[in-house]
This record gives C-alpha cells, sequence and structure tokens, in this order.
C-alpha cells in the first residue's frame, strides 16, 4: 500500500495540468500522483499520456462532480493518506512532509491543510482555505487570512500549526480509513461546501482537523467556475443551507433556519439592486430548493446523528459573523474574539 497518493480531479483541465503538474512531480517524490479525469471532453488524456506517462490516471468517464468524481476515484487507491489536490495548485519543495508527519503524530487528527496562497499575488492569501477554516453559528465559513471576500497579506501571522474546524477541499490531506468511514463525500453537494460537510462530520465524530503553516501552496482558485458565476452561487447558498439542517444542534435549529433563509433573501435583493439578476435569480433557486428538500435533509440529518452522535463545536464561532464583518467592520480573523 502507497502511504502517500495524491489525487488531482480534472475536468477539461489541460491547460492546468500541463502548467502545474510539473511541480507536483518535482516536489512530491515520495508520493504516487494520479491524475482522476472526470470525464473531460478536452484533449486532457492525450496530454496526459504523451507529457506525463508517469502520472497514473483514472477514467471516470463522465462529469461526477467534485463529490462523486474524487468518491469514485479514491475507492480505487489504496493508500495510508490521501491529498485531494486541485488542478490549478502550484505546490512547493517540502509541502507534504510536515502535514504527514503532524498525522502521524497524532491518531486523532483526520485531515490537514496547508497554508493556501494566491498563486496571481504571492504574498496574498487565497479566498479557498487561507489559513485554515471556520465557520459561525448561521453556516457562514471564513478563514484566517479570509473573511468573506476580504482578504490578508501573508505576513508571517499565520506561520503556526493550528487546529481548526474545516480545511480547504483544495488541497485536503485526510487519512484514507477515516475518509471512507464517514462516508467520503456528499455527493448532494455536487461541488462547493463539500470539504465542510465533511470536516464537520470528522468534528462530531471527536476528530480534529489542523492548519499546518510550514506547508505552503499557491492556488490560481475558480480554475472550473469563476466566484462570479451565478451557478456557483447557486451551489454555495443551496448547500449552506443543507449545512445547518445535517449539523445545527438540536434546541435551536429552527430559528436559525429561519433566519438564515430571510438573510439569503436579503442577499438575493442586494444582488439585484446591484443589478446581477442572474445572482438574484440563483440565490432565489437555491433558497427555494432548499425548502423543497427540507424533508430529504432532514432524513440525512438523522442518519448522520446515528453514525457520530454528539457535537463539537470547540472551533465554531459562536457570534455572527456577518453582523461582526458589515456593521462592526471586523475584517480580520483576529479581530474576532468569540471562540
Amino acid at each position: 500500500m502507497t502511504e502517500v497518493a495524491v489525487v488531482i480531479l480534472n475536468y477539461n483541465g489541460r491547460n492546468f495540468l500541463q502548467q502545474f503538474l510539473p511541480s507536483v512531480i518535482a516536489h512530491s517524490s515520495a508520493a504516487n500522483i494520479i491524475v482522476a479525469d472526470n470525464g473531460s471532453t478536452d484533449d486532457s488524456i492525450l496530454i496526459l499520456e504523451k507529457e506525463f506517462p508517469q502520472i497514473e490516471i483514472i477514467k471516470i468517464g463522465s462529469n461526477l462532480g467534485f463529490c462523486g468524481g474524487y468518491n469514485y476515484a479514491l475507492k480505487q487507491i489504496e493508500a495510508e493518506y490521501y491529498v485531494l489536490l486541485n488542478s490549478d495548485v502550484e505546490v512547493t519543495e517540502g509541502w507534504v512532509d510536515p502535514i504527514i508527519k503532524l498525522l502521524k503524530s497524532d491518531s486523532s487528527i483526520a485531515a490537514a491543510q496547508p497554508k493556501i496562497l494566491s498563486y496571481h499575488q504571492k504574498d496574498m492569501f487565497e479566498y479557498a482555505g487561507a489559513g485554515g477554516g471556520f465557520i459561525d453559528s448561521l453556516g457562514y465559513p471564513f478563514c484566517r487570512g479570509r473573511i468573506f471576500e476580504h482578504l490578508e497579506k501573508d505576513s508571517g501571522q499565520y506561520n503556526d500549526t493550528q487546529h481548526v474546524f474545516w480545511a480547504t477541499g483544495a488541497c485536503l490531506f485526510v487519512r484514507a480509513t477515516i475518509f471512507h468511514n464517514a462516508g467520503g463525500l456528499d455527493e448532494d453537494f455536487f461541488a462547493h461546501m463539500e470539504e465542510i460537510d465533511l470536516c464537520w462530520r470528522l468534528n462530531r465524530a471527536g476528530h480534529s482537523i489542523y492548519y499546518v503553516g510550514s506547508s505552503t501552496v499557491y492556488h490560481v482558485g475558480a480554475g472550473t467556475l469563476s466566484r462570479s458565476n451565478p451557478h456557483k452561487t447557486y451551489l454555495n447558498f443551496r448547500n449552506g443551507f443543507s449545512l445547518l439542517v445535517k449539523h445545527l444542534p438540536p434546541g435551536n435549529i429552527g430559528w436559525k433556519l429561519l433566519l438564515r433563509i430571510l438573510l439569503d433573501l436579503i442577499a438575493a435583493l442586494t444582488f439585484l439592486l446591484k443589478g446581477s439578476t442572474a445572482d438574484f435569480t440563483a440565490v432565489m433557486r437555491a433558497t427555494g430548493n432548499s425548502l423543497w428538500k427540507l424533508p430529504y435533509n432532514l432524513g440525512k440529518r438523522k442518519r448522520v446523528a446515528t453514525q457520530v452522535p454528539g457535537f463539537n463545536v470547540a472551533k465554531q464561532y459562536k457570534k455572527l459573523l456577518i453582523t461582526d464583518y458589515y456593521l462592526l467592520g471586523k475584517r480580520t480573523f483576529n479581530d474576532l474574539k468569540e471562540f
């Protein structure tokens, strides 16, 4: 069995493969590198076979999304640790070793991520993951180094090793046995926030998630869907609501779901006032889908609760991030105190 398998899910990303696979090959000599192709219609497979013959290829055959693609591929890979790596990530020398060393040192740690910096502005944190992920009491995710759209400059403030709530799917190290025992990624999410759902399940099962600042990668970001894409808006709002239905502790779930719907509707109106009718429509569709699927997701909530009784919310932000950010002007992680 391979100790570390670096698994890159590809969908029509031949340019990213040509640009970033060389850094993965150069700096991951101890790992088995695998590209799982999610039914690409470009010449990704031909490029891999011609230019990177040392890379193992798993041909999925159709686009199963981030969740389905990885679940399909990882079932076929025997390794102690998986690294789910986006195709638009440039890795650096020594990026694997510190995280694997941490995972080996403590069997309660299920998953971890490196420091995620922007490929285009290498002294800035990148949106997807930054310095490790957290979530507030209404399910709004944020990171050390990134709150909503505000990104911090990297000045070494997050060079530590830190217990966090979630680790980014852009570069996610996870124990293979724990990944499979947890049921893998929830394919109903398709893409976006699926890693937060996985990490929330891992937290609830008594595992911990870490950030390792001594490992650094550079992420292009929005390689498949740009952050301004209405379909991404739809997925983020729909999946954000699903997270709450699955995981909020009993006792206050009702009013929190109602408040989240209200805030989502305010977000939709804000899009409309800014002239973004496509995003307005996306949020309204997401809200409608969330309400329609509520009985189904409540059923999933019961199944998750049965599998992993108890809640571990030690790293969940107790206040409302949206209030702190928009009304109180708190823009950085160090401005937030209520953990």
